[in-house]
């Protein structure tokens, strides 16, 4: 379940990671991201059955309503050339890339709550996970852009926007 939400991350990591980082900030927002996916399926674990029936859902439409506003703004400054997005990973808009990537990890947290899962094992597992697949989808996303040279943002975006559509259509 660690490896199934940290790819969330990886994916999303990859899209941003095509936005021109530096290797501190690729850390930065790799263990950022880590550390939601631990307070978030905490507080979901904490919060119980009430909450889970009530607003399971509503946490997953936020986290793709989210995403699609990070890559509508990396897509559109990346056609117009923009160096800087509409949201960049610095600052507030680090704690927004976080959140809409964590925000599924506060359902899950919801559930394993209600079944009574371990819940030190559980969130130690998630942030781990989310860690290190968020750095890996962030260096490979960063390696991309090289490549890509000037679309690689309008990639990058393109792939969060698609993404952020993903949650919010039903499985």
């Amino acid at each position: 379940m660690a490896f199934a939400l940290g790819m969330d991350s990886f994916s999303v990591g990859l899209g941003m990671g095509m936005y021109k980082l530096r290797l501190r900030q690729i850390g930065i927002i790799a263990a950022t991201v880590g550390l939601f996916h631990i307070v978030m399926p905490l507080i979901g674990m904490s919060a119980g059955r009430f909450l889970s029936d009530q607003f399971g859902a509503y946490a997953t439409y936020a986290g793709g309503l989210l995403l699609i506003l990070l890559g509508a703004g990396m897509f559109i400054s990346g056609l117009k050339g923009e160096s800087n997005g509409f949201i960049v990973p610095v600052g507030f808009g680090l704690i927004v890339f976080a959140l809409s990537v964590s925000l599924d990890s506060f359902s899950v947290g919801l559930t394993l709550g209600i079944y009574g899962a371990r819940t030190f094992l559980a969130i130690s597992l998630f942030g781990l996970m989310a860690t290190f697949l968020t750095l890996a989808g962030l260096l490979i996303g960063r390696k991309v852009q090289g490549l890509l040279g000037v679309y690689s943002q309008v990639l990058g975006g393109s792939v969060l926007f698609a993404f952020g559509i993903k949650l919010l259509l039903p499985v």
